[in-house]
């Protein structure tokens, strides 16, 4: 089924329209990769033989009546009411589509539904929705950057509604890495500046979730930071206890200033907001992550393949999942290979011990490390294996000179 077959009947004729003229923007949804996306008997099969027993299923497919993803789509300003009507026909198509997505895979899928800003009291609608019918993968947070036409995530008047919706239902807010920043232009100059920016925009929303105040007002609201990495996370709730000491006049130096009054509410340091509420999804989890993992927090570390992109550990998550949890405690690896995402996205950890029985990887291989020179020169593509691969493919190169050319 496609997601024609989701859409309210009113919009079918022109979803028609649409589908005629829309020109797949992304690498990983075209040519032999592209079914993974969507076909649920390969991605079953790709999950049993990478060694992954559930996953966090994030949307990576262009909704109806959206040019791009809708995390990219979402930066942008909305064209009037009725590209906010159409938009959100679109989105609500994604996400009964994704409700039956899971439902094939039971107990082994949870689906992160999508959301619009625009629209309040719609978003509200669409976290009840979601939670009644079963999407247990929490919704995806878009961004609310400068041009975008909503306010910024800090201005609890617009947003409240929906934070305390989402606290009261225990669903989890996923901030994904990219969803942030606003676009520039569509020129490869403006892609890279919006690549390098990417960064510094999500450390944005996690500062104005934080110092703004929503994490101080929803105690119990879950944030998750995907796709983000995590060797930032250390220094900056360092900076940010810094700034919020300097603003109650208890630090010095040049970040001192009388301020006080803008954190009034705030009555946790932002490590503090952290250590209660925030969650780090370890992505291409590498080595020098794993070294940070007390200062993040272990109990706050969800590992993460990335599949379906291209970039994703899949076919090599095995691999990196020793290379990246080599020597680690056997109790904190499996926090963060499953006890975390389990209790985050209520996964079922005795039916999926049986599933892993089948599947590996096994308590041994997971801690038995990887030597470099072993890994396939594909792997290289995947940040997880960043500076181990191409050594390695150097060294192989070296010793088959003859017969590489």
């Amino acid at each position: 089924m496609t997601y024609r077959d989701y859409l309210d009947p009113a919009y079918v004729e022109d979803f028609d329209d649409w589908a005629k003229e829309f020109v797949i923007p992304y690498e990983d949804m075209k040519g032999p990769a592209a079914s993974r996306n969507w076909d649920s008997l390969r991605r079953l099969h790709d999950m049993d033989a990478d060694g992954i027993a559930a996953e966090v299923v994030y949307p990576n497919t262009v909704p109806p009546f959206f040019a791009t993803s809708s995390l990219a789509s979402s930066q942008g300003a909305v064209e009037g009411a009725r590209d906010l009507d159409y938009r959100w026909a679109g989105l609500r198509a994604h996400n009964r589509w994704l409700l039956e997505f899971c439902q094939d895979a039971p107990g082994r899928r949870a689906g992160v539904f999508q959301v619009m800003l625009h629209d309040v009291d719609a978003a509200v609608e669409e976290v009840q929705w979601a939670r009644e019918a079963g999407l247990t993968g929490g919704v995806l947070l878009p961004g609310a950057p400068p041009g975008s036409g909503v306010p910024p995530l800090y201005r609890h008047t617009s947003y409240d509604r929906l934070w305390d919706v989402c606290e009261d239902l225990e669903v989890p807010v996923n901030c994904h890495g990219g969803g942030a920043g606003p676009r520039t232009g569509s020129t490869e100059i403006d892609d890279m500046f919006f690549l390098l920016d990417l960064r510094w925009w999500d450390i944005t929303r996690f500062r104005h979730l934080v110092m703004g105040g929503v994490l101080e007002r929803h105690p119990d609201l879950k944030v998750v930071l995907t796709e983000s990495g995590m060797g930032w996370i250390p220094r900056e709730l360092r900076k940010m206890d810094l700034v919020y000491e300097s603003m109650r006049g208890k630090a010095g130096g040049d970040l001192a200033y009388d301020a006080d009054s803008a954190i009034d509410g705030l009555s946790l340091r932002p490590s503090e907001y952290w250590d209660r509420q925030c969650y780090a999804g370890a992505t291409f989890m590498h080595p020098s992550e794993t070294a940070v993992r007390d200062q993040v927090g272990v109990d706050r570390i969800l590992w993460g393949s990335d599949y379906p992109h291209l970039e994703a550990s899949y076919p090599h998550s095995k691999a990196a999942i020793r290379t990246a949890l080599q020597g680690v405690p056997v109790a904190e690896a499996e926090q963060i290979l499953s006890g975390n995402a389990a209790r985050m996205y209520g996964f079922d950890l005795e039916y999926l011990r049986k599933v892993a029985g089948d599947t590996g990887p096994s308590h041994d291989e997971v801690f038995e490390g990887v030597d470099p020179s072993t890994l396939p020169a594909d792997a290289a593509r995947c940040p997880a294996f960043a500076g181990l691969v191409e050594g390695a493919a150097k060294t192989r190169m070296g010793s088959n000179r003859g017969a590489a050319a």
